[in-house]
């Protein structure tokens, strides 16, 4: 078992007069893995990438990165770490090469224009390199960030809503981006509302909440443990009552008894072989049905379930 890459224990940040944006997290993440953080706006994604790069000064915890704390060893942990920010800082006159090229001397790293070029052919921006980036369309300029933040060749990168405002095209384009980052051993934190991209991306998946941490799971785990298979079916004629053929499925009747609604298993099969099961127990029992409509939940539907379960008890 590796030591994690990142290690954060009870990290708290509360501004003054303030909300707390952090309370007591804790989070491990694993050397080369693609770990999606989801949450709502306000969540606290932002403060605790913050945090550990440097820019939010914690009021609580610890953070260790590559075995080193860095409340005491900031500076040489920081070189090994990358950010793409989620808002353009950047000099809007500079050009692309300058831009880049400046981002790997601020972390004392020699001039390495091979390295340079190479980031910049990755990512679609070498025909742009003698452009200044206020010439570049929004999908480029978020190009230009990732470039910067890639320039000192980190080992831990993070991406702050890398996709936000990007069309779907550009989206999947960076996708492959990133996952080409991970075959190169890069380990990548990114935070996300958009569940389609932890979904895709994701090796494990951490949803937060007001500050909290809520749940950590690998992606497929986390599905086979919340998801749920439902199907609707529509019977040829009404039923009074459950028959005793159909007690050991968890059914409701409705629509004046010409409907059952079946909830239950996972989204990864079992609960698709338990609706293959009610399906032969109904022609069995010769109880005809018009049409059989299944839906397996997705990342989202465990994502809204969780929040507004929350939501529910805080009520």
């Amino acid at each position: 078992m590796h030591e994690p890459i990142l290690s954060i224990r009870g990290l708290t940040k509360t501004y003054t007069n303030g909300p707390r944006a952090l309370d007591s997290v804790d989070l491990d993440i694993k050397p080369g893995e693609i770990f999606a953080l989801l949450g709502p706006n306000g969540a606290g994604k932002t403060t605790l990438i913050g945090a550990v790069c440097g820019l939010v000064r914690p009021t609580g915890g610890t953070i260790t990165a590559f075995g080193q704390d860095l409340s005491k060893d900031w500076r040489k942990a920081r070189a090994r770490i990358g950010l793409v920010p989620q808002e353009l800082a950047t000099d809007m006159f500079e050009t692309v090469w300058r831009a880049v090229t400046y981002s790997r001397g601020l972390f004392g790293k020699a001039s390495d224009p091979v390295m340079i070029e190479h980031i910049l052919r990755s990512l679609s921006l070498w025909d742009k390199r003698d452009a200044q980036i206020r010439a570049l369309s929004g999908g480029m300029k978020r190009r230009v960030l990732i470039a910067k933040a890639l320039a000192h060749e980190p080992e831990l990168l993070f991406l702050d809503e890398p996709t936000a405002g990007v069309d779907v095209e550009l989206r999947k384009d960076m996708w492959q981006q990133i996952a080409a980052l991970k075959e190169r051993g890069v380990t990548i934190i990114l935070t996300t509302h958009y569940i389609e991209e932890a979904e895709e991306m994701a090796d494990r998946v951490g949803i937060i909440q007001a500050g909290r941490i809520r749940m950590v799971d690998e992606k497929r785990a986390m599905m086979e443990r919340l998801g749920t298979t439902e199907a609707v079916i529509d019977l040829a004629a009404p039923l009074a009552a459950l028959p005793e053929a159909l007690a050991g499925f968890a059914l409701e009747l409705s629509q004046g008894g010409t409907r059952l609604t079946y909830r239950g298993g996972n989204g990864e099969g079992k609960g698709r072989a338990e609706v293959a099961q009610l399906a032969q127990a109904l022609t069995r029992a010769g109880i005809g049905f018009t049409s059989l409509d299944i839906h397996d939940s997705s990342l989202e539907d465990i994502f809204v379930g969780l929040l507004g379960e929350k939501q529910g008890e805080a009520a």
